[in-house]
């Protein structure tokens, strides 16, 4: 249905609904869907008034420093895809939001813009969004309902918040409780059709990283009916205590026919003909006989606090790479059995973890962790703790017993410290000493604990002018940047086309999907700005939406994918031009730019936000452009 057709029929049933009693019946829901109905139903029965904005009181700053420290983990958790959100509720003038099982808002990140006019109906940090106060709204009603949802325009039980278009899905932790949910909420003048599927696939990126730690003791069991899903988002996860199930994610009960009921009842004998010994890769057998692969993490006391491989599996990483880069990626391991760092370079998107995590498995430290720190993403003030970590009493609200800290967790395996172009300048200069010395100091004064790890850094910025600058100490960089690997962007890439099949081979299974050839040629085309973590997303979202023997069809791709195809190469360009980096002919941005600019506004109607959003770069950057040649 279109957008405007579809805002005429929930229009339809606000006029049926809220002036005619409340009806039912088959008319109301031909008219909205059903749970949409269900919860207009349930805040009518508690006497809400649709017809004004409901006022909501804020926590204080006290009281809402205090919610955020008990959602720590789950804020820590969720913070990659906040982060991989972020950059679609930029481009597409949304916010993203973070909220605990009350539906408390935790954090929202995104479009300036939106953003402020979200406040004006309370859609902000320390508000709580929860159904029984806000009536229906995607955060609220998710959590009621249990499942994604979105809530598009009127489909809002207050006529105030018609201005938002909202999509939720709730967060599921390994024991089937719901601690939260994720949302992408903005403007109900634009169609937002592909923000429920971008959602839902970030919940399952952070419903399976809660895998990654708290297991102590107890057999962690890894299995799909594929192989090519071991070790990726979709894969089943079970966990065994004594042999008696105890946790598991809704792939694993789904695989095999449960719900969460099954956590505390059911033995692995009943499920399984034969639970697997030992740990790595295995065949495996449901109890009907079907045969799946699995692999089994046998001590999962060993497995560090890591962060999930972005997007894709870490076992496909030299598949995107061309044939120097797959030489380059083998030389990088010997560098690190030599026990000589590695610096990956490469814009946002390429691949960098990816190609850490490769490294890391196919080297000989391949059963120690993999410990992957963000440095841009770790607030300043926690950077040193969370690297370091701390003695009991180091500072107050540290945690009782001490932290063992980053470095410490990486013994025995590889340390991936990503944008380590971010790290501050008296962080650089401990981590030299580490380096130097192989051993940690915790902070309080602790005492000195040695370290053996192979060390994997990555940026996306130019370390060698940083030194320059005087922001990155040079004495590290010659440390980190013995051998370099540099990336391609996906726009270098000689096929495009090739690259595009490939992924989507990978992503679409078995299920019979399939890319029209207009659909295909206009993702080959595209400049791909966020690069090989944009294009993965996108086909995730589209596989997400297809049915079997039914080809995508352009009308399916996102507005800027189907539209900008032509004109996206040169985002990059543009970005790094705009920063005053990049090669000579980039800096001349005058020449390169100033007809795709005219073109993309014109094109636009002189909308400046849809004219960025076309050629694939931030609203700023045009706005800076446009001032300079003004």
């Amino acid at each position: 249905m279109r957008h405007e057709d579809s805002s005429r029929t929930v229009l339809a049933a606000r006029r049926q609904f809220f002036e005619h009693g409340r009806p039912e019946g088959p008319r109301m829901s031909a008219l909205v869907s059903a749970p949409i109905l269900r919860s207009w139903q349930r805040c009518a029965a508690r006497g809400l008034d649709n017809s004004v904005l409901p006022r909501l009181e804020p926590l204080t700053a006290h009281e809402f420093r205090e919610a955020s420290e008990r959602q720590d983990r789950l804020r820590r958790l969720c913070r990659p895809e906040l982060e991989g959100l972020y950059a679609d509720a930029m481009q597409t003038g949304c916010v993203v939001i973070l909220t605990d099982a009350d539906g408390l808002i935790l954090d929202a990140l995104g479009h300036a813009d939106f953003a402020a006019r979200a406040a004006q109906v309370a859609l902000r940090p320390g508000v709580g969004w929860g159904e029984t106060s806000t009536g229906t709204n995607a955060v609220g009603t998710a959590l009621v309902e249990g499942r994604p949802i979105a809530v598009h325009g009127g489909e809002h039980y207050y006529d105030p918040h018609a201005i938002l278009s909202c999509s939720a899905a709730p967060i599921v932790d390994p024991y089937g409780r719901t601690i939260g949910a994720l949302d992408l909420s903005g403007p109900a003048a634009v169609d937002h059709r592909h923000a429920l599927g971008l959602v839902r696939l970030a919940v399952e990126q952070i419903e399976h990283r809660f895998f990654d730690e708290d297991f102590a003791g107890r057999r962690v069991l890894r299995f799909q009916s594929e192989r090519a899903m071991l070790g990726t988002a979709r894969e089943g996860i079970m966990v065994f205590e004594d042999d008696r199930l105890v946790a598991a994610n809704r792939h694993g009960l789904s695989l095999l026919g449960m719900d969460w009921s099954a956590l505390g009842l059911r033995r692995a004998d009943e499920l399984f003909t034969r639970l697997p010994g030992g740990t790595g890769e295995q065949p495996l057998t449901d109890a009907t006989g079907r045969a799946l692969f699995c692999r089994v993490d046998g001590e999962p006391a060993s497995r560090p606090v890591a962060r999930a491989p972005a997007q894709i599996g870490a076992d496909e990483a030299p598949l995107l790479l061309r044939e120097s880069d797959r030489q380059a990626v083998q030389r990088a391991l010997r560098m690190v059995e030599a026990n000589v760092p590695v610096l990956v370079r490469g814009e946002t998107g390429t691949g960098k973890e990816m190609v850490a995590h490769e490294i890391h498995r196919r080297s000989t430290r391949a059963d120690g962790p993999f410990v992957a720190v963000n440095c841009a993403a770790i607030p300043e003030t926690l950077i040193e703790a969370e690297l370091f970590g701390y003695e009991d009493g180091a500072f107050t609200g540290a945690r009782r017993h001490g932290r063992k800290g980053l470095l410490r967790q990486a013994d025995g395996g590889v340390l991936f410290l990503d944008e380590i172009g971010d790290m501050p300048l008296f962080l650089q200069t401990r981590l030299l000493r580490v380096l130097q010395e192989r051993e940690v100091s915790p902070l309080g004064g602790g005492r000195p604990v040695k370290v053996d790890f192979a060390l994997i850094c990555a940026t996306h910025r130019d370390l060698a002018a940083l030194v320059e600058a005087g922001t990155f100490r040079s004495d590290l960089y010659f440390r980190i940047a013995h051998y370099t690997i540099q990336l391609p962007a996906v726009r270098e890439l000689p096929d495009r086309t090739a690259t595009v099949r490939e992924l989507w081979r990978r992503i679409a299974g078995d299920r019979r999907l399939s890319l029209a050839p207009g659909c295909e040629q206009r993702l080959a085309a595209y400049g791909w700005p966020g690069n090989f973590r944009q294009l993965v997303g996108t086909l995730r979202v589209l596989a997400a939406m297809a049915q079997p023997h039914e080809p995508v069809g352009e009308d399916m791709l996102p507005p800027d994918i189907a539209t900008g195809g032509t004109l996206a190469p040169l985002a990059a360009r543009i970005e790094r031009a705009a920063d005053g980096e990049g090669e000579p002919e980039d800096r001349r941005l005058g020449d390169i730019t100033r007809e795709a600019m005219r073109q993309a506004l014109d094109a636009c109607g002189g909308n400046v936000s849809k004219a960025a959003r076309r050629l694939g770069v931030n609203r700023s950057t045009l706005y800076r452009r446009l001032l300079n040649e003004g």
